[in-house]
This record gives C-alpha cells, structure tokens and sequence, in this order.
C-alpha cells in the first residue's frame, strides 16, 4: 500500500478527509479518467454522427413520428422530445451515458469504503488521527470530482448546440452518478463484503432501467409512473434541449441529500469492519475440497449476475429486431453504419451482427472483472492461506481462469438463446455469431492474465484495455474512423455473422494469441513473488 500520513491533533469527524481525498484520487489516477473519457466521448460524438445519418429537419422529423410508434425502441433510448441535433444527442445516448456514470460512482465509492474496510487497509488508516466519517466523505468527494469533471466535459462540448440543453445535460448525467454514489454508501454499511455492495447497488440500477423501460414502452412522452420512479426516468425528463425542466434537478438532488444523511447516519452507528447485515458463518466443517471450488464458490454470484443480464439483453434486443429494421428503412447513412458494424450482408442479419458484436464487447467487461478476481485475492490476503497448503499457483489460478474464460463462453451462448427467443428465427446462425465473439473476448482476458502474472502493480490497467476496446466498437463505425484504428481492437478481425462468410483464418489467430498471453502471464505468476 502507498504510504501516506494523515494530519494529526484534530479530533473532528471530518478530520483527514482532504488526505484521504487525495489518496483515493491518486489510487483511481487510470480507473476514473478511463470512465469519464468513454462517457464524454459516447456524448459529444453523437451529434456529429446524427447530423451525418439525418442532416435535414425533414429527415429528423420523421425519426421523431416512427420513434412515437415504436415502442420496443422507446423502451431501449427512451422516447425524444424534440428533433434538433441537441434533442436527439440527449435522447440517443443521455440515458446510457446517466448508466455509465451510475457505474463509475458505484465502484468509486465500495472501492474506498468497504473495500478498504474488508481488505484492513482502513483500520490502518483509523490508527491515525481520523474523523469517524473521513473516510466515507472522501469517497463520496472522489465520485463528486469524477461526475463534475464528466458534467464539464459534457457541458463544454455540447455548448454549441445550446449552452441551455448542454448544462442540463450534463448536471443531469452528473446527477444521476451522485444519486447512486450515495446509494452505494448505504449499501456499503448494510453488508460486509465489497463484492456483494457492488452486487446489490448494480442491482438497484438495473431495477432502474427496467423500470424506465416498462415505462416508456407504455407511454411515448415519460409521463408514466413507472418512469418517474426511476432516477434514469428523472434524467430523461429533464428534457435536455427540449424545453428544459430545471425542477427536476431538485428531485436529484433531494435523492443525493436524503440517502447522504441516512449513509452518515448508518456510518455512525456500526464498529468499523462491521455492517448491519452480517455474514452469517459457515459450516463447522468445510465442504470446498479443491481450489478450483472455491473459485467457484467465489464468483459464481457474479456468474449468475452477468448470465441474466446476457439472457435478457438477448431477449430484448432480438425482440426489437424486425422493428430496427423498420425503424432503419430507406436511410442510407444509417444502412451504412450498420453494415459497418454487421457486414454486408441484408439489413436485419448485419443489424443482428451488429447488437451481438456489442455484447461481445460489453463481454470483455466480465472477462476482466473476473481474472481480476486473483488480483484481488493475491492483494487483500486471502490466497496467501490457500497457497500456503498442497495448492500450486498455477492450479490456484486456473480454477478463476476456467470460470473467466469458460464463463464468456456461457454467458455468449445465453445471449444467443436470448436472441433465439426474442427474435424467433435463425437460432443456428445466432449462436453461431454469439460464439465467434470468444476469440476477441479470450484476448482481451490474456491481456489481464498477462498483466497480473507479470506486472501486477499495473494488473487494474486491464480496464483501460477493455475501456478502450469498448470505445472503438462503439463509435468508431459511426464515426467512420480509419480502418487501421478499428484494427487495433480484435473485434475489428472478427466475422460479421450472421449472415457473413465464416473466415477461420483470424479466428484461429486470435484464440492463438489469447493462449499465448495467458500462458505468459501463468509463466510470470509463478516466477514472481507474490504481492501482499
């Protein structure tokens, strides 16, 4: 751990919360930058790209009357409010962008919280002359920075299409994080494990969406209930460049206020390292025989997470094909940019191609999360007891592995019976196309393999891999970027299935170099010391 020293001779319970706040900053120098670059960037690249697909009013009018008939589309943006460059943006990409930072706040927070807590780097810190809430105040501040440098950035770059619609955006992007930073804080001192805080929180927020989305496919203007009781609701009623409605920002802010006291007030009532929803002890006697079951006992709650979260996205997004294609129609501009990201094929195969490369990319995100799981273990203590018995390192590390990279290949195939479901046709070639996603997903994994086996002070860089990757399938097609910067993610070297011609020369290729990297970052594992 990086040391630090925390002022002494205060007794406040706010003392060395300016330390604490630069340290959590200086931890999360790469992970938050990361975040706020892949939001803003998702933002300001939209109207270019809009302008590019409907560059009359003519044609952005009648976007507007098909969205108002399309309710399964409503569901998944929300419905739009007014048919500028600036409405559009808010309505294409605002709530996704508000789930982005709801993401970055959450993690921000259980990160310097119970993380710190579970991982005893806080009592450490508690040694030291530090108020009883510090510690919770510098984390909420760290995801205050990050949401008001994003509300900037957004603010700043939508500025010429409406210095109004911007700032409400962007405080309404911003908005949204602190409501679910706030959230976490709660939920940080309900329960005593980081991983399970981060579990219920995410929880919260998809209960959100769903919430939004059962709304909006109902009523075409937000006015349902379901959608205003949802934090994601508020922002896309806010109405950004679409006759803004300031006093729903006092809704956001009401919901950071109220869930701030109750998580001080819960803060202040529990021993440190304690929650009010204690984990309830084991079994006298153990029933794990093998590492590779408690690997599997540890990450199987994520698992099943992300494996309902694929099934349904399946679901929805095969439901919602034929009305895509529709939606589509005669635009040229917006057939070419899904041909991009699809292939060449007919509308509804390369817009299926296209849905399925973007969970293949959102896979990437598990994939990491998970064989970051050993960067976890190795660093908060807890490989060190089960490598001190008859356990190699690198059995140890192939029972995460099996589940990291066996559990992209399953959640792939979910998606793919998701797809099947929703879509009701072609359930061969679907899954087909879920599957050959893997190699791209396998290497974005070695690549965390490698860089905890062999360089684990930098193993959380993985992420910005992933960020990065995630970035380029994103808009580098509607942006239509240079092929040799699509080629730098493996995505770009995949076949657009279905409806494409099967290529297994870069297939082969890409599993080949997942194989490489892994095998490098077990050489590496298990020739370096171990970090404790």
């Amino acid at each position: 751990m990086t040391a630090f020293a925390v002022r002494h001779g205060s007794t406040r319970q706010l003392a060395g919360t300016g330390t604490l706040l630069r340290f959590a900053l200086r931890r999360d120098r790469l992970m938050i930058p990361v975040w706020v670059a892949v939001g803003a960037m998702m933002v300001l690249s939209m109207p270019g790209t809009l302008e590019g697909l409907y560059g009359t009013p003519a044609e952005r009018a009648d976007l507007v009357r098909q969205m108002e008939t399309n309710s399964s589309l409503r569901a998944m943006v929300g419905p739009v409010f007014g048919d500028s460059l600036g409405a559009l943006t808010a309505w294409r990409v605002g709530i996704y962008a508000g789930a982005l930072a709801a993401v970055m706040s959450l993690l921000v927070v259980v990160r310097h919280t119970r993380d710190e807590e579970e991982s005893g780097r806080h009592e450490l810190v508690a040694s030291g002359t530090v108020g009883r809430r510090a510690s919770l105040t510098a984390a909420l501040l760290a995801a205050a920075v990050a949401n008001a440098v994003l509300a900037l950035l957004v603010t700043a770059g939508l500025a010429g299409q409406g210095v109004a619609g911007a700032l409400a955006l962007g405080l309404g992007i911003a908005g949204v994080g602190m409501v679910f930073a706030t959230a976490a804080a709660i939920v940080a001192q309900l329960t005593e494990s980081a991983r399970l805080a981060r579990g219920l929180t995410a929880a919260v927020l998809g209960s959100a969406f769903v919430l939004r989305a059962a709304g909006d496919s109902g009523t075409d203007d937000g006015s349902s209930v379901l959608t205003w009781l949802s934090p994601l609701g508020w922002l896309e009623n806010l109405r950004p460049y679409a006759g803004e409605r300031w006093w729903v920002l006092a809704l956001l802010a009401g919901a950071v206020v109220l869930q701030g006291a109750v998580a001080y007030a819960l803060a202040g009532r529990r021993d440190l390292g304690m929650s009010f929803l204690p984990t309830r002890p084991g079994p006298a006697s153990g029933r794990l025989g093998t590492a590779s079951a408690l690997a599997w006992r540890l990450q199987r709650g994520g698992v099943l997470g992300w494996s309902i979260g694929f099934f349904l996205a399946g679901v929805v997004y095969g439901g919602m094909t034929d009305g895509a294609a529709d939606l589509v129609g005669d635009n040229a501009n917006a057939r070419r940019i899904i041909e991009r990201m699809g292939g060449q094929s007919g509308l509804t195969d390369a817009f299926l191609a296209s849905m399925i490369g973007m969970l293949g990319l959102v896979a990437a995100l598990y994939i990491v999360s998970s064989v970051l799981r050993l960067h976890g273990e190795e660093t908060s203590g807890r490989a060190e007891p089960v490598l001190a018995n008859a356990v190699g390192r690198l059995r140890w590390a192939t029972g995460h592995l099996v589940i990291a990279f066996g559990g992209a290949a399953w959640i792939m195939l979910l998606a793919g019976f998701g797809f099947a479901v929703g879509y009701g046709k072609e359930t061969g070639p679907i899954l087909a196309a879920c599957l050959v996603q893997l190699p791209a997903v396998w290497v974005i994994g070695g690549v965390a393999v490698l860089l905890h086996g062999v360089l684990p002070r930098a193993a959380l860089a993985a992420w910005g891999v992933a960020g990065a990757v995630l970035l380029i399938g994103w808009v580098g097609p509607a942006l239509d970027v240079p092929r040799a910067v699509l080629d730098v993610s493996p995505f770009g070297h995949l076949p657009k299935l279905p409806g494409g011609s099967v290529e297994w020369g870069p297939v082969l290729t890409l599993t080949g170099l997942a194989v490489m990297l892994v095998a490098g970052g077990l050489a590496g594992l298990r020739r370096r010391d171990m970090t404790t």
